[in-house]
């Protein structure tokens, strides 16, 4: 085995727990998350989440961390060289392949999620969504309508500048630009997760939200519903797409990789918890259902916004911490892509940027867009086209690479991956043992239940 020595390293820990976290906080946590708390039962989904990231995500966070320091190369490379005194067979790649894939497609339609997001802060500041009085379901409907869906020039603008915004982050490369924005984007975010928390719990009838999100309902725990939500613990973590692998290389190998795993696992698991705190006490002080599904945060909680007083710049501050949210996370997916490129052909670092965010914005940002209006009876599997990057590449490439993963560590690194794990012998084993034989079954049963 050959590894990259010259390759850069994170300035310190908590700088690569950061630039985790917010690769792994995103829509996941600030979006995703909620809603499907608010349409599986409240308390009982937060209680399996919690559970699921100590058996599938901190474990699985273990396995792409071992990946990809144990080569320092990019998700594709990270596949390769000896293991055992045994050359690793070229089609191992194939699992770095579809991570980039999978990256592909959640880019596609995740910018223009970006683009939704800044739709909204732009109506906030130009008036044209005024939550300065009450306003009604109707009314926040047919905004969403008339903005969003029937609007592509618009939404492919605000697109364009969310991804012009990464260009300019990411030009700057891994150390000086991916970590020195986190490093103010981060905190920016905390502050304004902390200040919508405390405006939340500082309302009227605060505590049937807060029940509703904490108490579990353990009626509503099924072995289906843990099956669901250990798949959302992938999405919630940025599992299968190589963005992992990505970060970890540029890990130093003193670097103890359980003391990160677990600090990553926790803080995104913290995160998303607060995200619910900031959202379904208003929802029950307003009289809002909890379970509307996707449209939570763009139809249901511009109302809420409306009946607190500020509601216009609580509803800025809440969507700006979304966009920063989507930042961070957006920046790590581009990544796994223009790394590979960069080391797999002889492109330019500026060259690799240009061809991944541009090719990304013609081939997946704009049929996304359109996905919506134009191009609404065009299907895929039955799905529009953006609801057919999201199933793709979350329920089916995400998931198999994950699984190719822990193969890859359990039947070919073997000792190899227990050696770069550097962990007590008690621990290494446990963990080697249950990522071996266990964690693959998960998986299987996860894909199974997702298609």
């Amino acid at each position: 085995m050959t590894t990259n020595d010259k390759r850069l390293s994170w300035s310190s820990r908590l700088t690569y727990v950061l630039t985790v976290a917010g690769a792994t906080i995103g829509f996941g946590a600030t979006w995703r998350f909620p809603y499907l708390v608010g349409e599986n039962g409240g308390g009982a989904y937060v209680l399996l989440f919690c559970i699921a990231m100590i058996v599938i995500g901190i474990p699985m966070i273990l396995v792409e961390n071992v990946i990809g320091r144990r080569m320092r190369v990019n998700s594709i490379d990270a596949y390769s060289g000896s293991a055992n005194g045994k050359p690793i067979h070229p089609a191992w790649k194939i699992f770095g392949y579809m991570g980039l894939l999978g990256a592909f497609g959640i880019l596609a339609y995740y910018m223009v999620l970006g683009g939704w997001v800044l739709t909204y802060i732009g109506s906030l500041l130009s008036g044209n969504l005024d939550l300065s009085a009450p306003v009604s379901n109707e009314l926040t409907v047919q905004f969403y309508t008339d903005n969003i869906q029937n609007s592509p020039m618009t939404i492919l603008l605000y697109t364009a500048i969310f991804v012009l915004a990464n260009y300019i982050i990411l030009a700057k490369g891994v150390v000086d630009g991916i970590e020195r924005s986190v490093k103010y984007l981060m905190p920016i975010l905390f502050i304004f997760l902390l200040v919508m928390i405390l405006r939340n719990l500082t309302l009227p009838g605060v505590i049937e939200g807060i029940k509703f999100y904490l108490v579990p309902d353990f009626s509503k725990i099924t072995k289906e519903l843990f099956v669901f939500v250990l798949g959302q613990v992938f999405f919630a973590l940025s599992l299968g797409f190589g963005v992992l692998i990505t970060l970890s290389s540029y890990l130093d190998k003193q670097e103890n990789l359980v003391k990160t795993a677990i600090i990553t696992g926790i803080v995104n698991t913290l995160i998303a918890l607060a995200a619910g705190f900031m959202i379904f006490p208003s929802l029950f002080t307003f009289g809002v259902a909890p379970n509307s599904g996707p449209t939570l945060v763009f139809q249901s909680l511009p109302i809420v916004f409306s009946h607190m007083w500020a509601g216009s710049v609580f509803a800025t501050i809440f969507f700006g911490l979304l966009v920063i949210a989507a930042l961070t996370t957006s920046l790590t997916i581009y990544e796994v892509i223009i790394t590979a490129l960069q080391e797999k052909t002889k492109l330019t670092r500026k060259q690799a940027i240009a061809l991944t965010l541009g090719g990304i914005f013609i081939l997946g940002n704009i049929p996304s867009v359109l996905s919506d209006n134009v191009w609404s009876e065009v299907t895929f599997m039955g799905r529009s086209i953006f609801d057919a990057f999201d199933y793709i590449s979350g329920n089916i490439l995400f998931v198999l690479t994950a699984l190719g993963s822990a193969i890859f560590v359990g039947f070919v690194l073997k000792e190899e991956a227990q050696k770069e794990l550097g962990a007590n012998e008690t621990f290494t084993k446990i963990w080697f043992n249950y990522v071996k034989y266990v964690i693959p079954v998960i998986i299987i049963v996860i894909f199974i239940n997702s298609l």
